[in-house]
């Protein structure tokens, strides 16, 4: 009995063989910041395993409309969206799917196109099954709508995507001469970069300061998790792990203290910040740079200046600095004074801007005029 066990059980067995209908398997990921969709899926061609021409003959004919009886106790069955065993689409991570919410995870993909309206593309729960044969409603994890588009002859079926945006994608299917659509949305991205950084910050980078002043920033920039984000910018500063009070960490302090509101608070960190040896000219014209896009003439005035008197020995940045404070005070006879000193004494790694600061001159020269 225990040979008879085996041999039924050899005989279950199979060799490796090559697809059926020679539809070669295919796999695609995309990433979607840390969201990774993976597409698993079979690849038939216009022409078939015996090369028959069936140009014109996909859509609604070999892909019936809507949906069809199988034969196998499945009235209403729509297509796998490829050959064989089901398409699968993985998302590691909750997303949304042509704008409507769908769970991390596995789902078996199919489509019911149609001939003169959105075809309908259903993600299912159910993974294991042999293409639409075994298709189950009550599996449905969602429905949505897709409208398909001319697309350039594609021979063999293909997934892609594109439209690639930080929190977003466009995965499609595309064969013969259509290609269908549809959008992949990540909308709370940042939060999951910020439970990265979270969990990260507790093993081995945690040891060094700069990345507890990287995941500050980012934060600030994207104005999230600013509470916590404020305790990294002042871990940045803790010499245990190499941190210390220096232009670039009081920086990003300020930059969360401002995204929370606290501009004083902030204003108060980056005075401090520029009277350390760490400040260099750049960094304080750049800081400027910033209070004047922010509208904040005045305390940008004052910083150029002090940049100004505190590095004599600069002639280029600090007038350039002077220059574009005068300008924004509307003071043109000082700020085409500093532009013309600052363009005598142009270093070597700025004359390819030379044409835009020489710009900026003739075009105060002549407001002056007017």
């Amino acid at each position: 009995m225990a040979l008879l066990a085996m041999s039924s059980a050899l005989l279950a067995q199979s060799l490796s063989a090559p697809p059926g209908g020679d539809n070669q398997k295919a796999r695609i990921s995309q990433w979607i910041g840390p969201v990774e969709v993976d597409i698993t899926y079979s690849s038939p061609n216009v022409h078939g395993p015996q090369n028959i021409d069936r140009k014109g003959h996909i859509w609604g004919e070999l892909v019936p409309y809507g949906f069809v009886d199988q034969g196998f106790g499945v009235k209403s069955a729509p297509w796998r969206a490829g050959a064989n065993e089901n398409t699968i689409i993985t998302f590691s991570h909750d997303v949304k799917v042509g704008g409507k919410d769908l769970k991390a995870g596995s789902y078996g993909f199919f489509i019911a196109p149609e001939k003169d309206a959105p075809w309908t593309l259903i993600f299912s729960k159910n993974t294991t099954s042999w293409g639409s044969f075994f298709y189950n409603a009550n599996e449905d994890a969602l429905r949505i709508t897709a409208t398909p588009e001319d697309a350039p002859y594609t021979e063999y079926l293909t997934y892609g995507f594109d439209s690639r945006k930080p929190a977003s994608v466009v995965a499609y299917l595309q064969w013969e001469n259509k290609r269908i659509p549809f959008t992949i949305e990540v909308p709370n991205v940042n939060d999951l970069y910020v439970a990265l950084d979270r969990d990260e910050l507790r093993g081995t980078v945690g040891f060094n300061f700069r990345n507890f002043s990287q995941a500050a920033q980012f934060c600030a920039d994207h104005k999230i998790n600013l509470e916590e984000a404020l305790t990294w910018a002042d871990r940045a500063m803790d010499p245990i792990i190499g941190g210390q009070e220096d232009f670039n960490t009081l920086q990003t302090k300020a930059a969360v203290l401002n995204a929370l509101g606290r501009n004083a608070d902030a204003t108060v960190v980056m005075d401090k910040a520029i009277k350390l040896p760490s400040a260099s000219v750049a960094a304080i014209h750049q800081y400027a740079k910033t209070l004047l896009a922010a509208g904040k003439t005045d305390k940008a005035m004052e910083i150029f200046q002090y940049n100004f008197k505190t590095h004599p020995e600069e002639k280029f940045t600090t007038y350039v600095g002077l220059a574009r404070g005068y300008t924004a005070l509307g003071d043109k006879k000082n700020a085409i004074k500093n532009w013309e000193i600052a363009i005598k004494n142009m270093p070597e790694n700025q004359k390819r801007f030379a044409k835009v600061y020489e710009g900026e001159l003739q075009k105060l020269k002549e407001d002056k005029k007017s």
